[in-house]
């Protein structure tokens, strides 16, 4: 919240320079490097009847990735219509009712557990456990690759919306809240399933959905054939790495949740940033349509998800048998 405020009060100043943007966005690295993995290790703890795990999580990975692509879609028409101060600053106050939802939750105290081994030695045990165990290691590879070749179209679009589509903020705004449409179907879709049998399967389908969506996007000259694309967009993205999310939460140990979540927001947060410096590169010799194009592509290629679900009470052991092989 503070970090938000820092970048309202430098608006509304007129004094924020990029050194000031950079030093604030090092900031909120440092904050989400020990806010996600908690947040995302800490849904668990929330949810009394183990039976309705499966779709807290994918509820709450929904609602994270969905996020991510709603949330510029918010922000696109916040700056058309008021402009990057009142858009920060909207952000800043919508980290009340994190803060208050946080306070008013009475969990269930555990004991501290008391640990035998170094703070390294956690850590090499965690890599070990996430490069071995096949079905969490193929996942984050996958979702590793969609961040970093695909996520970079977001930060493309104010180009787009200005130099191909000849548009504006508005157009900008439509552009985003279109993509966001697709992230809320999405959301929806995941939100409904009644179990995580087959979503493996709608990794790989996502996925290549995704790609696909952006190689067509990335020819479109047109603001409503963009408009009609770009659901299909922010849809695979949505579905691909929040299925992804529930599937590791739903298979990774309890005692190494903590540390795989560590990798996920590695995996998702982490690449994102890395693939939007080379999009920028890459899109200022070749232009960011053919720089979306080449991260379409490269999210087509199926990646060998075959996750192996364990029982920790979420599914009987009857739905476990008999639909192993759709997951």
């Amino acid at each position: 919240m503070l970090q938000s405020v820092g970048l309202a009060v430098l608006t509304f100043a007129g004094v924020i320079t990029v050194t000031h943007i950079l030093i604030l966005q090092v900031a909120q690295g440092i904050i989400n490097a020990f806010d996600t993995p908690a947040r995302q290790a800490f849904v668990v703890e929330m949810v009394e009847d183990r039976s309705h795990l499966s779709n807290a999580i994918a509820l709450n990975s929904s609602m994270v990735t969905a996020s991510r692509v709603v949330g510029p879609s918010i922000g696109g028409v916040l700056i058309a219509a008021f402009g990057e101060g009142w858009c920060f600053t909207v952000d800043a106050i919508s980290y009340v009712a994190v803060i208050a939802s946080l306070l008013a939750m009475h969990l269930e105290k555990r004991p501290v557990r008391v640990s035998e081994t170094r703070m390294l030695q956690e850590l090499r045990a965690g890599f070990r456990y996430v490069t071995r165990f096949a079905p969490v290691r193929d996942s984050l590879l996958l979702l590793a690759l969609v961040a970093t070749m695909g996520m970079p179209y977001t930060v493309l679009m104010p180009a787009i919306a200005a130099t191909v589509l000849h548009g504006g903020p508005h157009t900008l705004g439509f552009l985003m809240t279109a993509a966001g449409a697709g992230a809320l179907a999405g959301a929806v879709y995941l939100a409904s399933r009644a179990s995580v049998l087959g979503l493996g399967r709608a990794i790989v389908v996502a996925t290549i959905t995704f790609g696909a969506a952006l190689v067509a996007f990335s020819f479109s000259r047109i603001l409503w054939l963009s408009l009609l694309l770009l659901p299909f967009v922010g849809g695979g993205m949505m579905v691909e790495m929040a299925a992804t999310n529930t599937i590791v939460q739903t298979i990774v140990a309890d005692e190494m949740r903590g540390r795989v979540m560590a990798f996920y927001a590695m995996a998702f947060l982490g690449t994102a940033p890395l693939g939007s410096l080379m999009a920028g590169l890459v899109a200022a010799h070749i232009g960011p349509m053919r720089t979306i194009m080449i991260g379409g592509v490269a999210c087509t290629l199926r990646a060998h998800v075959r996750p192996i679900y364990i029982e920790r009470g979420i599914l009987v052991a009857a739905e476990i048998d008999g639909g192993a092989k759709s997951l």
